[in-house]
């Protein structure tokens, strides 16, 4: 039986770029991922904003997206934002994966595809969780599981539009259920989805992204379609995500934007937070290290976000989404809504 320091559980951002840190600082550090192949079972349509993009050298990334357009159930009178600087770019997470094992096996970490969890063949000193929103490895560990969660679908498929690239979100409860579905076309991909409540969804996610795609002006494809999706934690970060054990990462710790559904930007920091707090503990054996890595403290800098999660979630009527639109059109709307999304 191999016997590690850190098992990293999950290959995705978050794991990878943790895996990374940890064997960078000398420790011994092996991922296991039950996917055979990282370009398969991708759930996030792989938007980065401006901070990212400011502090993260990021590769295969498309152009930059500087306009959004929100719009009303009616789809009638969008309210335009547009902003001076590059604010989203999407990226193309296949190669993004690829890249992110190439430089956690560089660091000396050992990524092994088609690998489970508990993994019967490896002893760890300390376990990472980095499965997901549903994580087996909170559960082995008693650690806090994602009870908040939205299901979303997405096709991404290859245009040629040459228009400007936009980012579009329709807000229809009726359609998405306490989120929104969207299109984001950036001139060299579409990303057609849909997210929502899965106890409010009218209809398969299937048809409804299909009746999406019939009421909403989408790109053509000129290429091969692509459709991911699954669950989206949407509670705010878990509070007790730590033990002497293993600690979570990622979708598994619930490190995802209440209200935008946003995960990549915190993936990354809070993997860094991560692998600093479980470097300091295996070297030094003090638990109250792992103090440090406190749910609780760092889940009230996503209050209000989280108050508007609950907020948007109570919006049922379409008739509600409209008259909310009413307010969105006013400068101090647009102010809102260009805080939120573009920071």
């Amino acid at each position: 039986m191999d016997t590690v320091d850190v098992l990293v559980v999950g290959a995705g951002l978050a794991g990878l770029n943790t895996a990374r840190l940890l064997a960078g600082a000398g420790l011994d550090v092996a991922v296991c991922e039950r996917r055979t192949s990282l370009e398969t079972g991708i759930r996030t349509t792989g938007i980065f904003v401006r901070r990212t993009l400011t502090d993260y050298e990021l590769p295969h990334l498309g152009p930059a997206v500087r306009r959004v357009l929100l719009h009303p159930p009616s789809l009638r009178s969008p309210v335009e934002l547009v902003s001076s600087r590059d604010e989203f770019r999407v990226g193309d997470m296949a190669g993004i994966y690829a890249r992110a094992v190439e430089d956690a096996e560089r660091a000396g970490a050992r990524v092994r595809l088609n690998a489970g969890y508990p993994a019967k063949a490896t002893k760890a000193r300390f376990t990472i969780g980095a499965d997901g929103a549903r994580s087996t490895v909170a559960r082995e560990l008693g650690l806090d599981v994602n009870r908040q969660l939205i299901t979303g679908i997405e096709e991404v498929y290859p245009v040629r539009t040459g228009a400007t690239p936009t980012f579009h979100c329709v807000v229809d409860p009726g359609l998405a259920p306490g989120y929104i579905a969207w299109v984001v076309d950036d001139g060299e991909h579409a990303h057609v989805g849909l997210a929502g409540r899965a106890d409010r969804f009218t209809a398969p996610l299937p048809q409804l992204l299909q009746r999406f795609r019939d009421s909403f002006p989408t790109p053509a494809p000129a290429g091969p379609v692509r459709r991911r999706g699954g669950p989206i934690p949407v509670g705010g970060l878990l509070r007790r995500i730590v033990s002497r054990e293993g600690l979570l990462v990622g979708d598994a710790a619930g490190a995802v934007s209440p209200l935008t559904a946003g995960g990549l930007d915190p993936c990354l920091r809070m993997s860094e937070l991560a692998a600093s707090v479980t470097f300091d503990y295996l070297r030094s054996g003090n638990r109250y290290v792992l103090e440090h890595y406190d749910g609780a403290a760092l889940r009230r800098r996503h209050l209000l976000r989280s108050q508007l999660r609950r907020g948007l979630s109570l919006v049922r009527q379409p008739s509600i989404a409209e008259l909310a639109f009413s307010a969105l059109r006013t400068p101090i709307g647009k102010a809102v809504a260009k805080r939120i999304l573009f920071t």
